[in-house]
């Protein structure tokens, strides 16, 4: 069998009623054109610098003052929190066939994904813990589809909300994920726990496979995942590579959206008060950067701090991952708007 080439990347819920969704928030159609469907692969030579797992790619640069007012209004409160927890656990797709959003995460080695399950996890949990196993900077711990159903503190309720990992996109010299197997994801023909080879891509032959996937099969939306710390060296072809993923994701007719992470590490106030992340001009800057480099608006990218070394949950880090579930959540339901029959 012929094989594929990779993706190769520089190292380093309410009930019944849907989510209010401006029709303003749509996102466009991607702008380059694909020829074929397995993009070729980006070579990417990975420094010691980059694959050191204590040191940051990112250097600060002069302090920056904070503005005034947020550039995006959150309200910092146990009260939010709750709320935004509700919203979550409550949440229903609008289409009748579909009983859970499933959403896929994609983003280079390292980029925070199974951190971002851990920590949602963590919240209603009401306490930190690592469901999703993480690996270091310079290897992707998962090598397989996994799915996880977000649920309750209790573990007796899960919510509709089902957040699909799959191993990190290469490096240059770890090998990633064919462009063919994640698409064969998105369109629902992967079994949970398929382990991805690029001498073995996804076929009918697959053990498990579902020729004929139903919309609850498929994925409803899919969020992308970049280190804030490492988005002024990834390599020039990097946003090559994200906007064909993008094109032929758009194709299948699929939003996309955005999470910027590790952001206390390119921010100090940030890192010592997560209140100020919509102050930060710093943050506010790379997410502009982080735009140019996914080609897509900065109003479908949201900042995350995910847990890593904390023990103890925090609210206000709290507030900001579940306003990225719930920005998630409004795409979804665009999905199953754009999919239910009329």
């Amino acid at each position: 069998m012929q094989k594929q080439s990779a993706f190769s990347f520089g190292v380093s819920v309410t009930p019944a009623k849907p989510l209010a969704v401006p029709a303003s928030i749509r996102p466009p159609a991607c702008s380059s054109t694909v020829d074929a469907i397995v993009a070729p692969s980006i070579a990417a030579n990975a420094s010691s610098t980059e694959k050191s797992e204590d040191k940051h790619l990112f250097t600060f640069s002069a302090a920056q003052p904070s503005m005034e007012s947020q550039w995006r209004k959150v309200e910092w409160t146990e009260e939010q929190k709750t709320s935004l927890m509700k919203t979550v656990s409550s949440y229903r797709p609008t289409c009748e066939d579909v009983t859970q959003a499933r959403i896929l995460l994609l983003g280079p080695l390292s980029s925070g994904k199974s951190s971002f399950i851990s920590s949602v996890q963590s919240v209603f949990n009401g306490r930190v813990t690592n469901r999703a196993m993480v690996g270091s900077s310079s290897t992707s711990f998962t090598k397989k589809l996994q799915s996880f159903n977000i649920r309750d503190k209790k573990g007796e309720d899960p919510s509709r909300l089902v957040l699909c990992d799959i191993m990190g996109l290469g490096d240059g010299e770890k090998i990633g994920p064919t462009l063919h197997d994640i698409l064969s994801v998105i369109k629902g023909h992967v079994p949970e726990g398929h382990k991805f080879s690029p001498d073995q891509p996804v076929s009918s032959e697959t053990v498990g496979y579902m020729k004929r996937p139903s919309l609850k099969d498929k994925i409803h939306c899919v969020a992308f995942v970049v280190d804030a710390s490492k988005v002024l060296t990834y390599p020039k072809g990097l946003s090559t590579t994200f906007q064909h993923l993008r094109e032929h994701i758009s194709d299948l007719g699929v939003h996309q959206v955005a999470l910027l992470t590790h952001i206390d590490q390119i921010c100090p106030e940030t890192a010592k008060d997560v209140t100020v992340v919509y102050k930060s001009r710093i943050i506010q800057d790379m997410m502009g950067k982080a735009g140019a480099l996914l080609g897509m608006s900065t109003s479908y990218i949201v900042p995350v701090k995910n847990y890593s070394s904390e023990l103890d949950l925090d609210v206000n880090t709290d507030v900001l991952l579940l306003s990225a579930v719930e920005h998630i959540l409004q795409y979804a339901d665009l999905y199953f708007q754009d999919n239910t029959p009329q």
